[in-house]
């Protein structure tokens, strides 16, 4: 339900930008679980995009150390220098990309620097270019900043991936930005320098057309797979590029809200125009804790990955282990992206026929207490998302009661 289908009644009339946008639907799957558990229903919930590790000692002690030196006040607007400086180093480090001070910026989580890049780049009727499945955000991002989202099925046939031909189909004169996720929410799928390169080389045809890549599961990927950037396999596109990242996932630091990016110099100074007015710096403690995330050990990243990868191989097989369902094995992040067409038209023990992949996920949720989110929320049906970042004990028990309520259907 929109918010224009929730507040009129209240004798309020929402802005246009906001009226056909809704909550995230992985919230409210979330909260509806979040209050049968209150109930006392075992509601197993795989719908949260969160790691289930804790945040690094040496992270958390950073932190307190900053509270005692008084370090409570603001920092600059748009992050600490100290803060840019470790983030300009991992940059270097990482990924081989080169940026001055002025060109990285940092705001309260990457969702608020996809917010000011959109907000200060486009224009009413630009259109941004967005495979799918995609997360959630993306899209109303750009719909709230009065942009055209422009998107693209990314079918399993192709890895989930945006191919050069449908990229070079898509671009029109009013193409302000293409968006990109390697690796990816919803689908895990991430794409090599082999993947990136058709797609570069037609972006190098279209001078107008910027790219937003967002790197957050950069640390979280499996079997030997390389993760790169665009910036760093096509230099002549780092003057329009946004290379966006935050150490959310990969240190466990969701609640801490710090996300970072590095681009062109005109660019992060529009965006910090566009953070004065809405959040101003983020929060001292977190920043001070995000230097020593990226200037400390890297070393526990690898047993954290191998965890989730063992996890990643469960869930795969589990989903693969029943009919009707089809789960591609993902490169990174922690989800899976199934396939669940198998299920349609089938009809639940209750009478009631199964249409859509947000029906599956309903029954399931109301069947057997498990929680996942429908593919429909991600803009590519018939499929839903797992995130296997929880217990494998949890994911066992999920698997289980996925398995016996798909065969209770009929």
């Amino acid at each position: 339900m929109t918010i224009n289908a929730t507040v009129k009644e209240a004798g309020f009339l929402p802005a246009s930008r906001i009226s056909t946008i809704g909550v995230s639907e992985i919230l409210k799957i979330g909260a509806r679980a979040n209050a049968m558990k209150r109930d006392g229903k075992p509601v197993i919930i795989l719908g949260a995009g969160e790691p289930d590790f804790d945040t690094p000692d040496h992270v958390k002690q950073a932190a307190w150390e900053a509270i005692q030196r008084g370090e409570t006040k603001y920092t600059a607007l748009d992050g600490s220098p100290e803060l840019k400086k470790a983030i300009r180093e991992k940059f270097q480090r990482e990924n081989g990309l080169a940026y001055e001070l002025d060109e990285i910026t940092v705001a309260t989580g990457a969702k608020q620097i996809l917010f000011n890049a959109m907000m200060a780049s486009i224009n009413p009727g630009d259109e941004v270019i967005i495979p799918t499945p995609y997360w959630t955000s993306y899209s109303d991002i750009v719909q709230i900043c009065e942009g055209k989202p422009v998107l693209i099925a990314c079918d399993q046939s192709s890895g989930f991936r945006l191919t050069a031909d449908k990229l070079e189909a898509a671009i029109t004169p009013k193409t302000r930005w293409v968006l990109l996720n390697s690796p990816s929410n919803p689908s895990g799928a991430a794409y090599s320098a082999a993947d990136y390169r058709p797609l570069l080389d037609v972006l190098l045809k279209h001078p107008h057309v910027w790219l937003l890549v967002d790197d957050m599961y950069e640390h979280i990927v499996y079997d030997g797979f390389r993760f790169v950037t665009p910036a760093e396999l096509e230099p002549r596109l780092k003057e329009r590029t946004l290379t966006v990242n935050g150490v959310s996932k990969a240190y466990a630091m969701t609640g801490w809200r710090i996300g970072y990016a590095g681009g062109p110099r005109a660019l992060i100074k529009a965006m910090a125009v566009v953070q004065s007015q809405a959040t101003s710096c983020p929060s001292s403690v977190s920043q001070a804790a995000s230097v020593a995330a990226l200037n400390g050990p890297q070393d526990f990243l690898k047993g954290r990955t191998a965890s989730f990868e063992r996890r990643r191989d469960l869930v795969v097989s589990g989903l693969n282990a029943i009919e009707g369902l089809d789960c591609r094995v993902p490169e990174g992040a922690f989800y899976t992206f199934s396939g669940c067409a198998g299920m349609l038209g089938k009809v639940t023990p209750a009478g009631k026929r199964i249409e859509t992949d947000a029906d599956f996920c309903t029954y399931l949720l109301e069947d057997a207490h498990v929680a996942v989110v429908p593919g429909s929320a991600f803009g590519l049906s018939p499929f839903f998302r797992i995130s296997y970042a929880t217990s494998e004990a949890e994911l066992k028990e999920a698997l289980t009661r996925i398995a016996a309520a798909c065969a209770r259907l009929k």
